[in-house]
């Protein structure tokens, strides 16, 4: 009988896989890294072929952990970060670097060499913006084909398939080409509510071939649904059987997104978002009905939940941006968990000591890499204010704790910009690694002054793609069945009041500082 599921998540850094039971239970979980090449500034690249075997490691690894045979696995799903994977005709990799090495055959997402084609975009006024939030991210999909067919026409020339990574999986996986609606929707401007492709405006682009060119569908397989059953190829490297169906993948802050929500998706869902916060950060909310807003990605329809609208706020580093502010500081060293666990040990033990006065005279600007959301602005820089020459240990600390404040505050902005646009959200489902973060929980609840409910599930993107499994199997009838049968609600954390009057000063001065940046770059 087959009634597990293998849910695999591809990351920034590594691969993760877990297996679920049909209620939600994780059996096993197992990571490995994927290796990230930056041969300049601006530029980042993945090897496909890499992620495709450390993908099938994981898989065999975690079966043999879970003690589940191929023929108990009902479906396996893909979620991945919205990295462009190209193809040559041949399905064989075909280069996107300076480099011309195929084996680099993937922009990652959060590579940004295209800001010159998503300036251009958002300058255009086009129709389709009103469901991109107004403007386009050079980490999206159409900004770096652009770059691509204006830098490296032989790459273009060269190229059968442009897959989102997620849909690249799935393909692997199945050997079916379709892609998911949740990827196409989300970050290739594809207008599922109207037709799908606008014509004028990939010609505006310079991509009236990019269908043909690229393999691409002028349609799409929903969330929840299969693309198929696993190949025999693909049987033999993960460790299943052709009786294993295929789910269409996922964006992964939204299998996140579906994961930590799970449990109220049919309950008061617009009171209720989701922040996945890793080393960037999602804000992501569900709705009946278009909000569309500046700034705030979408809405985008079906993306992941049938029948609503999804809209995302984000931030472009959050947790990597600590790891910067660790590796950069003369008292630090390699951003290890360790390290940071010392690290947020002495802070608590020095805002014991000095109360509210510690690190006051801090304050930073989190868009280390642009700021997605609520400026839009991808040229936008960090921007640290108070510095003195203390190198110690607890001069790091203090500099530590006053940016994870500040992220905590960027998260608070985008909460104000979805309320402007109708939100009315009180509770927020956070997961993703900041969940093993206790100065971060109580920040995001102090800062915001919403409730923090914490998935009980160690990882909810992989609970979340669990359940796009379950549903594209039939195990559960549908997305909302899933939710319901294998989420599992964890722990609340609640605002401090007497905190308040120091975060709105703080908030104050966040804003006051973002004046006086665009003054500053204004001169």
């Amino acid at each position: 009988m087959r009634e597990f599921l293998v849910a695999v998540d591809v990351g920034t850094g590594s691969a993760r896989v877990g297996v679920f039971t049909v209620k939600g239970a994780l059996l096993s979980r197992v990571a490995h890294p994927i290796s990230m090449s930056r041969p300049q500034e601006n530029h980042a690249e993945h090897q496909s072929e890499e992620i495709w075997q450390v993908v099938c490691r994981c898989v065999r690894e975690a079966l043999d952990i879970a003690k589940v045979t191929a023929g108990q696995v009902a479906a396996i799903g893909f979620d991945a970060t919205c990295s462009l994977v190209v193809r040559g005709k041949k399905g064989e990799p075909v280069t996107v670097s300076v480099t011309g090495e195929d084996r680099f055959d993937t922009i990652v997402w959060l590579d940004h060499r295209a800001l010159a084609q998503s300036d251009f975009l958002s300058a255009s006024g086009h129709p389709v913006l009103e469901f991109s939030g107004q403007s386009i991210s050079p980490e999206m999909q159409i900004p770096k084909l652009m770059w691509l067919k204006q830098q490296m026409p032989e790459t273009w020339q060269r190229s059968g398939y442009f897959f989102d990574l997620a849909d690249f999986l799935t393909w692997k996986a199945s050997g079916s080409a379709n892609r998911s609606l949740c990827t196409l929707t989300a970050k290739w401007n594809f207008l599922a509510h109207d037709g799908g492709w606008s014509e004028d405006y990939l010609a505006m682009a310079g991509l009236e071939d990019l269908l043909s060119r690229g393999g691409l569908p002028s349609s799409a397989i929903g969330p929840g649904a299969s693309v198929g059953f696993v190949s025999a190829e693909a049987a033999q490297q993960l460790g299943l059987d052709t009786g294993c169906k295929v789910a269409a993948g996922m964006i992964d802050a939204y299998a996140g997104a579906l994961g930590a929500l799970g449990g109220c998706l049919k309950d008061d869902i617009e009171q209720h978002a989701a922040l996945i916060a890793g080393t960037s950060s999602c804000l992501v909310a569900l709705t009946e009905k278009p909000k569309p807003g500046h700034s705030l990605w979408g809405p985008y329809w079906d993306c992941v939940l049938p029948g609503h609208w999804l809209v995302e706020g984000g931030q472009s580093v959050s947790g990597g941006l600590l790891d910067y502010i660790v590796q950069m500081h003369a008292a630090g060293g390699k951003p290890e968990t360790s390290l940071h666990q010392r690290i947020e040990q002495r802070v608590q033990q020095l805002r014991v000591m000095e109360g509210a006065e510690f690190g006051s005279r801090l304050h930073v600007l989190p868009d280390f890499h642009g700021n997605r959301s609520p400026l839009a602005d991808p040229h936008a820089l960090g921007v640290v204010s108070g510095l003195t020459l203390d190198m110690s240990f607890d001069g790091l600390c203090r500099l530590y704790w006053r940016t994870a404040v500040s992220i905590a505050l960027g998260t608070r902005h985008i909460l104000e910009a979805m309320e402007d646009t109708g939100y009315h959200i009180d509770t927020l489902h956070v997961t993703g690694g900041h969940v093993h973060s206790r100065l971060l929980m109580e920040l995001y609840a102090d800062v915001t002054g919403r409730n923090i409910l914490m998935s009980k599930t160690v990882d909810a993107v992989l609970l979340g793609t669990a359940m796009t499994a379950a549903s594209a199997a039939g195990v559960h009838a549908d997305l909302f069945a899933a939710g319901k049968a294998m989420h599992s609600a964890g722990e609340m954390l609640r605002p401090n009041p007497d905190l308040t009057g120091g975060y709105d000063r703080d908030y104050r001065r966040f804003m006051a500082m973002q004046r006086h940046r665009e003054e500053l770059e204004s001169l």
